[in-house]
């Protein structure tokens, strides 16, 4: 019974996947569209973050991963980055954070092939997940982190 009712999720799951939806419009996320593939964005997403001085920590592939347990999905990597040496001491101060952060981007394929780019606004990082671990936020860096985090995406996406 319960075998047959995780059939169904994952025959209704695969259904949605391969039906063609916009961008989602989420609360806090910036979407853009890309006009590379999906590689040559992630490509240029690391690059970008790098030329900030940012490190690249990993790559999630998700459509790998389904994958490797006989599922299809369009191609969606998540990217893990940051500064150390900006984000450990507040993983010192506050270590639950760690559990939101580092941030991520995501690169993803809708069903029809489109190539985005997906990732939390500095606004939600620091209003939204920062508050979230009772941290207080600052304007200036917010500000700051926005135009990083744009001008990093604006290169990846064109």
């Amino acid at each position: 019974m319960i075998f047959s009712r995780y059939l169904v999720v994952i025959a209704i799951a695969i259904l949605f996947s391969l039906t063609a939806l916009p961008a989602p419009d989420v609360n806090g996320l910036i979407t853009q569209p890309s006009a590379n593939s999906v590689d040559v964005t992630i490509e240029k997403f690391e690059a970008a973050a790098k030329k900030r001085g940012l490190k690249i920590f990993a790559r999630l592939d998700h459509a790998a991963a389904a994958e490797e347990v006989g599922l299809e999905m369009p191609r969606a990597t998540v990217i893990v980055f940051g500064n150390p040496r900006i984000g450990t001491p507040v993983f010192i101060e506050t270590p639950t954070v760690a559990i939101d952060l580092p941030p991520k981007a995501m690169v993803w394929e809708d069903a029809n092939g489109k190539v985005f780019l997906s990732y939390n606004s500095a606004n939600f990082l620091f209003n939204t997940i920062y508050a979230r671990h009772g941290i207080e936020s600052d304007k200036a860096v917010t500000k700051k982190v926005e135009s990083t985090y744009a001008s990093i995406a604006n290169e990846a996406v064109r």
